[in-house]
């Protein structure tokens, strides 16, 4: 036998640990999103207006986080807790980092994209 198989006796995760833990990693990924979603309606309605390409990265900014969310609850969700919550972690590093790379961005090049 050269593939590893799941033995019958080994069990999952109880559904409401599942729920807990993702519930908990949700608010923080719903935390990017809503200041993502914040920035681009300040930006909308500011004095300047948004360009296309702003439009696009305030937007990709917003989308991101929902995506990794889904890509590392699909990745993680049948695994052992504390693994299912370091998956659900490395998605929300990657969620900080893009987002503080939009910030970033947008604080050294906004009056030409944004404004």
């Amino acid at each position: 036998m050269t593939a590893v198989e799941e033995s019958p006796t080994m069990r999952r995760n109880p559904t409401w640990m599942v729920v807990a833990i993702a519930g908990a990693f949700g608010l923080l990924y719903a935390y990017i999103v809503w200041n993502a979603v914040g920035l681009l309606v300040s930006q909308a309605t500011g004095p300047l207006g948004i360009n296309v390409a702003g439009w696009a990265l305030l937007l990709s900014a917003a989308v991101f986080p929902l995506l990794a969310f889904g890509v590392a609850f699909a990745v993680g969700y049948r695994r052992r807790a504390g693994q299912f919550a370091l998956v659900l972690l490395t998605g929300l590093g990657l969620s900080a980092v893009f987002w503080f790379n939009v910030l970033a961005y947008a604080a050294t090049k906004g009056a030409e994209l944004l404004g």
